[in-house]
């Protein structure tokens, strides 16, 4: 059974966040993580990653920074800000009161 995007659309920003606040990251590493914990059942189109890279970069919750491969294309890294880490824990908060209210409808 695949997730439907209807389900997740919404939080890609904190899916990002999440992986961010581990470590550094850039954007194929991101999509293979979720692609990975999901066993495949759902990816990001690479539109609506770059798409919401940019909205958190412009609202100062993550930075971007280029790679030093020493093979290879270049890749843009990004890291998680003191304020996405803040936005982070606020976007989190909310995903756990949505599912016991979902939890309570269902």
């Amino acid at each position: 059974m695949s997730i439907t995007s209807d389900i997740i659309r919404g939080h890609t920003e904190t899916i990002i966040l999440s992986h961010l606040y581990e470590k550094d990251s850039y954007g194929y590493e991101i999509n293979k993580m979720i692609k990975d914990k999901t066993e495949h059942q759902y990816e990001l189109k690479e539109a609506t990653l770059y798409c919401a890279f940019k909205r958190l970069k412009e609202n100062g919750y993550i930075e971007s920074y280029w790679g030093e491969q020493a093979v290879g294309a270049r890749r843009r890294y990004y890291r998680i800000t003191d304020d996405g880490k803040k936005y982070y824990e606020e976007c989190k908060q909310d995903w756990e009161n949505t599912k016991k209210i979902l939890d309570k409808l269902i």
